[in-house]
C-alpha cells in the first residue's frame, strides 16, 4: 500500500470516529463497528462494512448515511461503498423458506452467483443451506472445494449435508463420479431432487436453517416444476447477462415462476461490465438489459455483478470470493444484493407449508 492510500485510510478512520455509534456513544471506528476498510487509489473508491448490533439494522440506517457523508468529504474519495450488516441474533425456529436461483439460459454464471449469494446471506447472520439442483451439470462441489466429499447416510435414512465455509451443502455431484455423464430421464431427475430436498438432514445441531438456497439447472423443465410444487419456494431470483439473447430466456423464466405462483424476488445482471484499472466500465455484453427487463415485468432489480478475474479464479479454485476475500469490491456488491434480497423476501413472505428441516 502506498503512502497516499495509508494516509487516506487513517483520515477515514478519524472521519468515521466523528460519527457516533448509537449503542456505545463512541466513534464508529473506536467502537469496532467498521470492518474491511479499503481504499482503491485508481478508482478513488473507499469501501467498508458497518456492523450494527443484533436486530438493529434499521436503527443504523441513518448512521450508515452519516458515515458515507463523513468519508465522501475526504479529498481523494470519489465513491464510498458502505455495506450495513447486523450481528447474528437469536434465530426463529421456523425457516424463512427456500429461495431458488434460476436462469432460463445456461452460461450466465448462475452457480457463481448462487454460491457467493449464499455466503453473503450467511454474512448477514443467517444459517444457510445450499442445494445444488443442477443435476446434469453440478458445479458447486468444484466451486466449494468439496469435489471428493461424500455425504453420510444417518440412521434415520437422512443424508448428512457437507459443511463448506459454514454452509450446509448437498449436490448430486457428491453422489456420482464427476467424470461420468449424467444420462437421466425426467422422472429420475425429479426423484433425485426430491430425495436431496426432503431427505437432507438440514439443520446443524438441531438448529433449523433460516434459508435454503437452491441452484437450479438452466431452463424451465422438470426440475423447476418439481421444486416449485414440492419446495415450497418462498421466491426466485433470476440471473441474466445484459445481452438480448439471454434476456429472452429471462422473460420465459419470469413467466414460468408467475404461472406456478412463485414470487420473483429480483433479477441480477451478471457480467454487467468489465472495469479497467483506470475505473472505465466496458459493457462487453451490452448495457443494462437485465435492469430494463426487470422494470418491464415490474419485478425488483437487485444489482449488477461485473466481469472480474478474481471472482472467476476463486470459483475455479474452490475458494468463493465472498468467503476468501470478504472486503473485495465484488464481495461487497454481493452483500448489498443479499440485503436487498432479504428485504424483498420479508415483503413477499407468506405462510409456508411445513418444510422438513431437522
Amino acid at each position: 500500500m502506498n503512502e497516499t492510500s495509508t494516509a487516506l485510510l487513517e483520515a477515514a478512520q478519524r472521519a468515521l470516529d466523528s460519527v457516533v455509534d448509537p449503542a456505545s456513544g463512541s466513534g464508529l471506528h473506536a467502537a469496532g463497528r467498521i470492518h474491511g476498510l479499503e481504499f482503491d487509489a485508481a478508482s478513488g473508491r473507499l469501501s467498508f462494512t458497518l456492523e450494527a448490533p443484533a436486530g438493529e439494522g434499521e436503527r443504523y440506517q441513518s448512521t450508515r448515511e452519516a458515515a458515507v457523508n463523513a468519508v465522501q468529504a475526504l479529498t481523494g474519495v470519489r465513491e464510498a461503498r458502505v455495506v450495513l450488516t447486523a450481528a447474528a441474533a437469536e434465530k426463529s425456529p421456523r425457516p424463512l423458506g427456500i429461495v431458488a436461483i434460476a436462469s432460463a439460459k445456461g452460461g450466465v454464471g448462475k452457480s457463481t452467483i448462487a454460491v457467493n449469494l449464499a455466503l453473503a446471506l450467511q454474512a448477514h447472520g443467517l444459517r444457510i443451506g445450499l442445494l445444488d439442483a443442477d443435476v446434469f451439470g453440478p458445479s458447486l462441489p468444484t466451486m466449494l472445494g468439496t469435489l471428493h466429499a461424500r455425504p453420510s447416510v444417518l440412521p434415520n435414512k437422512t443424508i448428512q449435508p457437507i459443511m463448506a465455509f459454514g454452509l450446509q451443502t448437498l449436490s448430486v455431484g457428491y453422489l456420482v463420479n464427476p467424470e461420468e455423464p449424467m444420462i437421466w430421464r425426467g422422472a429420475m431427475v425429479s426423484q433425485a431432487l426430491r430425495q436431496l430436498l426432503e431427505d437432507g438432514a438440514w439443520g446443524e445441531g438441531g438448529q433449523p436453517l433460516d434459508l435454503l438456497v437452491l441452484d437450479l439447472p438452466p431452463g424451465t423443465g422438470d426440475a423447476h416444476l418439481t421444486l416449485a410444487q414440492r419446495g415450497p419456494l418462498a421466491g426466485a431470483v433470476i440471473v441474466s447477462t445484459p445481452q438480448e439473447v439471454a434476456l429472452a430466456d429471462v422473460r420465459r423464466g419470469i413467466a414460468m415462476f408467475e404461472r406456478t405462483a412463485v414470487p420473483i424476488l429480483g433479477v441480477i445482471e451478471n457480467m454487467a461490465y468489465y472495469e479497467t484499472s483506470a475505473g472505465e466500465r466496458i459493457p462487453v455484453f451490452g448495457e443494462g438489459g437485465a435492469r430494463r427487463t426487470a422494470h418491464e415485468f415490474g419485478v425488483p432489480f437487485l444489482g449488477e455483478i461485473p466481469i472480474d478475474i478474481t471472482l472467476r479464479a476463486s470459483a475455479d479454485h474452490g475458494h468463493p470470493l465472498v468467503a476468501s476475500q470478504p472486503s473485495h469490491p465484488v464481495s461487497l456488491r454481493f452483500l448489498e444484493i443479499a440485503q436487498s434480497l432479504l428485504n424483498n423476501l420479508a415483503r413477499a413472505q407468506r405462510p409456508l407449508p411445513s418444510i422438513r428441516f431437522v
